[in-house]
C-alpha cells in the first residue's frame, strides 16, 4: 500500500515538473521564431529607410537565441552602424 502512493506521490511530481519545464520551453520557442520572423520582415520591408541588417549565422543566432530583445540589439547596433 505505502510502495503505490509513493509511486503515485512520485509521478505527480514528474508529471507537474515536466509540465513547468515544457511551459517555460514554449515561451522560450515562441520568442525565437517571432525574433526571426521580425529579422525577416525588417529586411523585406526596409523598415525606417535603413539599411538592411544583414542576415549571416551570427544575426539569426542572436535572433534565435535572445528573440525579440535579440532583434531589439540587431537593430540598435543597425542604428550606429555596427554589423554582426
Amino acid at each position: 500500500m505505502i510502495e503505490t502512493i509513493l509511486t503515485l506521490g512520485i509521478a505527480i511530481v514528474i508529471a507537474v515538473a515536466l509540465w513547468y519545464f515544457l511551459k517555460n520551453v514554449t515561451k522560450l520557442i515562441i520568442n525565437s521564431v517571432v525574433g526571426i520572423v521580425l529579422l525577416l520582415i525588417f529586411n523585406f520591408f526596409n523598415i525606417f529607410g535603413m539599411g538592411d541588417i544583414p542576415i549571416s549565422l551570427a544575426s539569426v543566432l542572436i535572433c534565435a537565441l535572445g528573440g525579440i530583445p535579440g532583434f531589439v540589439v540587431l537593430l540598435l547596433l543597425n542604428v550606429v552602424g555596427i554589423t554582426v
